[in-house]
């Protein structure tokens, strides 16, 4: 994608609309171009290292809000506890009870979301839908206070096939629609990257997390 990452912040903006909220996946990237994007009005970025976005944090205004869009290591949980807007991966209870813990230390309320599993592709995390049912059953999250589950992420397989990509979105689609009737806390589905966003707008995303198309391939 030619052009600046201030004109890639505003085309997304327009292309997004108001409901659709971007997440500027700066990953690696250093902070002159997390800078520029800021500049152009983007609040929102997100990191797969938390040692990495850490150090973001520590030196960029504070009024960006941090993501966790990557696989999250339980004892990397503290280091962002501080900060961390949105955890994006959650798939485990285990991790959730650490989240809970280190936010209370922190005295706060860290938003989550619970990552599912739609692509059929097995290198990608995430619960089964029937996981993700018992997960949301389970008495024991009516016990973490810090915590509050926001909603639903989820990655189709990285494909040319886009029918394929539909079907792995409908799905996600299906659940969150079925889980936030119950859940009235859920109010984001996370799902749309630079290759499949357009599809994923098509199925209700209200966040989409773009990389590459706004600060290029990385080196």
């Amino acid at each position: 994608m030619e052009g600046t990452i201030k004109e890639h912040i505003k085309f997304f903006k327009e292309e997004l609309g108001e409901h659709v909220d971007l997440v500027a996946v700066s990953k690696t990237k250093p902070n002159e171009d997390l800078m520029e994007a800021y500049e152009a009005g983007q609040r929102i970025f997100g990191e797969n290292k938390v040692q990495e976005m850490t150090g973001k944090w520590e030196s960029l205004p504070k009024d960006i809000k941090w993501h966790m869009v990557g696989h999250v290591q339980t004892n990397k949980v503290k280091y962002m506890a501080p900060y961390v807007d949105l955890i994006h991966a959650v798939q485990k209870m285990k991790l959730l009870k650490e989240i809970n813990k280190r936010a209370k230390e922190n005295d706060r309320v860290i938003n989550c979301l619970l990552q599912v599993k739609i692509a059929e592709e097995d290198s990608k995390f995430g619960m089964s839908p029937d996981e993700l049912r018992a997960f949301l059953k389970d008495p024991k999250l009516a016990e973490l206070k810090n915590v509050k589950l926001k909603g639903l992420m989820g990655m189709a397989t990285f494909t040319d096939d886009e029918d394929q990509v539909h079907r792995e979105f409908q799905v996600l689609e299906d659940l969150y629609e079925e889980t936030s009737k119950t859940y009235p806390d859920f109010s984001i589905l996370s799902m749309g990257m630079s290759g499949d966003y357009k599809i994923a707008m098509q199925h209700g995303t209200t966040m989409v997390r773009i990389g590459s198309s706004i600060f290029g391939e990385r080196g």
